[in-house]
């Protein structure tokens, strides 16, 4: 599933290339047929994103609301676009540009009352200027769940996945295993300001990057293509730090990567 930052950046893309256009919205599966009439020929407002949900904002105050979950993915092509390929749930297009949404968990009309309630179910996001970090702490100071499965709960943290909670808790040396109730306030902020710290770079970059400078020693990524990480994917190999087996383990039935030795409980 896409993290926080490829959602941030799609926002941002469909922005610079829809934003003040008469737009015409289709689609061709058909799913979203009778939707996309709604907003076909309407004037493109904007794009925004809150955690891992994608907004896009009509003139005539309807929006529709994306989540890609594990499988959805937008193509984009120039002008003109060739004939729809596959199951494309909503084809959206510009005189010059187009793109095309495939295998998303939700393509949908929203109105600002439904954003507002969706708004209202998230936890901070890291990418966001007006998040409040207050309301994270909160959630994550009284449970007793671990700090490892509080990051990857929407509701607490908007926007984090499973790549920036391994890294994030590496680099501030917590186990994932530990509860919310033992996490101190201090450590704490620091795991907020360093996702306020890395998480734009992967929205600039659209690749996350992790590994310190002086802990970069030129060691290969955990896959060709993929970004060089402290522990994620990295179950079995020699800990970047210390040289300890990097573990890996079930947490609320995703994996979770750490060292046993630089993250001791």
């Amino acid at each position: 599933m896409p993290e926080g930052h490829t959602v941030h950046r799609l926002a941002r893309r469909h922005q610079r290339l829809f934003r003040g256009h008469a737009v015409h919205v289709s689609s061709p599966q058909g799913r979203f047929a009778e939707s996309a009439q709604l907003v076909d020929g309407q004037v493109f407002a904007g794009a925004d994103a809150w955690g891992k949900h994608l907004v896009h904002r009509y003139r005539n105050g309807l929006m529709v609301h994306v989540h890609l979950g594990l499988y959805g993915r937008f193509d984009e092509q120039s002008q003109p676009m060739d004939p729809p390929v596959g199951a494309v749930r909503m084809r959206l297009e510009s005189e010059t540009v187009g793109v095309d949404l495939r295998g998303p968990t939700a393509c949908e009309i929203y109105s600002p009352a439904q954003l507002e309630a969706l708004v209202a179910r998230l936890g901070p996001d890291p990418l966001r200027v007006d998040a409040d970090p207050e309301k994270a702490w909160a959630a994550v100071g009284r449970s007793a769940r671990p700090i490892g499965a509080l990051m990857m709960d929407q509701k607490v943290m908007a926007g984090v996945g499973n790549v920036y909670r391994a890294e994030v808790l590496f680099r501030a040396r917590i186990n994932p295993f530990r509860s919310g109730t033992k996490i101190t306030r201090e450590e704490f902020d620091e795991i907020w300001a360093d996702l306020v710290m890395l998480m734009p770079i992967g929205v600039r970059r659209n690749a996350i990057h992790v590994i310190r400078d002086e802990d970069d020693h030129g060691a290969p990524s955990y896959r060709t293509g993929r970004p060089r990480t402290y522990v994620y994917r990295r179950a079995g190999e020699p800990c970047r730090i210390c040289g300890t087996e990097i573990a890996i383990a079930e947490l609320e039935a995703r994996k979770v990567y750490w060292c046993p030795q630089c993250q001791a409980v």
